[in-house]
């Protein structure tokens, strides 16, 4: 077994179900937003399990994260999704921006804003204690990106700009997700909407012209 790699058990009909349990009530329990629900005994508790049957399954509580973030973007699949035909720019960042604002009121999109928030911060230390999980982590940027570049790539645009883009979305959104959960004075139809203008207009710079 390599550092990163998860331990295997011989798979079956109960087995996999019951790894399948666990992940639904880890997510469940870190959607609460209990900064406790990262502690693995609670995790055990919650799931009305021992913490030797969690080990069992998933080796330590970095490969129980490890897959938690793997079944999450199963459930996500490729975002943004494939233009259909006749979508113009704008309607593509409609769609993106407002699926990704959907997405992130998700219960597995809140157990995953629990779990950032107790795992440590520098992206060395993340991958020193909890190398599984920092690699589910890494593994999700090259593949957004990907999927950016195929929901704009018949439009001729700068694949700059689709990185920025691609760099600046899940930032924005969560912002906004956090103003909302949080409560706001502020007007989140225009924030969404300048926002969604502010992409279009960076997506549709001339690059000649941009320098």
């Amino acid at each position: 077994m390599t550092e990163t790699t998860a331990p295997r058990r011989r798979a079956n009909k109960r087995g996999i179900a019951t790894r399948e349990n666990m992940i639904a009530a880890a997510i469940t329990s870190l959607a609460t937003g209990d900064p406790t629900a990262v502690s693995g005994n609670r995790i055990a508790r919650d799931i009305g399990v021992t913490w030797g049957a969690i080990k069992y399954q998933f080796g330590d509580i970095d490969g129980l994260w490890a897959a938690v973030l793997r079944h999450t973007a199963e459930l996500r699949g490729d975002l943004p999704a494939a233009a259909r035909p006749g979508e113009t720019l704008r309607d593509r960042v409609v769609g993106l921006v407002d699926n990704m604002l959907i997405g992130l009121r998700t219960p597995e999109s809140l157990a995953i804003e629990t779990l950032r928030a107790a795992l440590p911060r520098d992206v060395d230390e993340l991958e020193r204690e909890y190398p599984l999980t920092a690699a589910e982590f890494a593994s999700w940027k090259p593949g957004w990106d990907a999927a950016c570049e195929r929901a704009f790539a018949d439009l001729g645009v700068d694949p700059a700009r689709i990185r920025q883009m691609a760099a600046l979305i899940p930032a924005a959104m969560r912002g906004l997700t956090s103003e909302r959960m949080l409560g706001t004075y502020g007007n989140l139809d225009d924030a969404r909407q300048g926002l969604i203008d502010a992409i279009v207009a960076l997506l549709s710079l001339d690059p000649a012209r941009a320098r």
